[in-house]
């Protein structure tokens, strides 16, 4: 069964990012996909500090958080879906650094596993929000899920948003895009397998020219 993992970046539980994420599960158990969300918003998480232990080794220095764990469930899913709350214009510091940790770290391919960004504030910061975790997924060959609005609700409480019937409407279609596309791409993966995907050029001018 496929299988679409949930990153809760807020520091709530059962808050406004928790609620969109619940709506998009509700869909996806429709489609037949397992899901499991994770809160991660709430765990005291410290940024990449480029040792290079992950190159030699396979995961993160820090193994005190759930870096090592997400990483090896991540390994296994077909999809991913980052919720963050919008902090001053910029998704919450500790999504940021959970995901710089989480992609540098893991060596594997992320090729054709579906991405989607989820963010939720009061009133501004949302869209540049959408924009900083999205890419995330671009830069790992991760094709991102569109919906029928940017992926994001309003709201100050779970409350508020369960009334923002347009951002809720938009992470239900949201939810069934993923299922499509992670469908899609694994009976495309039985026939003919991915694209190819070069990986020998790295370009870093080290001539300093």
């Amino acid at each position: 069964m496929a299988k679409v993992i949930l990153l809760n970046g807020s520091p709530r539980g059962q808050g406004c990012t928790a609620t969109a994420l619940e709506e998009m599960i509700r869909v996806f158990e429709q489609e037949g996909i397992e899901t499991e969300m994770i809160q991660i918003g709430n765990q005291p998480i410290r940024g990449c500090v480029a040792c290079g232990y992950c190159e030699k080794n396979g995961k993160c220095v820090f193994g005190d958080d759930p870096v090592n764990e997400v990483a090896s469930k991540f390994e296994e899913a077909d999809g991913l879906v980052v919720g963050s709350p919008v902090y001053f214009g910029s998704p919450n510091g500790t999504v940021i650094s959970f995901l710089d940790r989480l992609f540098y770290s893991t060596a594997y391919s992320k090729q054709m596993k579906v991405g989607a960004a989820v963010v939720t504030c009061r009133r501004g910061g949302n869209s540049a929000s959408f924009d900083v975790l999205n890419k995330y997924f671009t830069i790992s060959n991760m094709p991102v899920a569109a919906s029928t609005y940017w992926n994001q609700v309003h709201g100050f409480t779970a409350e508020d948003v369960k009334k923002d019937l347009e951002g809720l409407q938009t992470m239900r279609n949201l939810a069934r895009t993923m299922s499509f596309m992670i469908k899609a791409f694994e009976e495309a993966k039985k026939t003919g397998g991915y694209p190819e995907e070069e990986t020998a050029v790295f370009t870093s001018f080290p001539d300093g020219k």
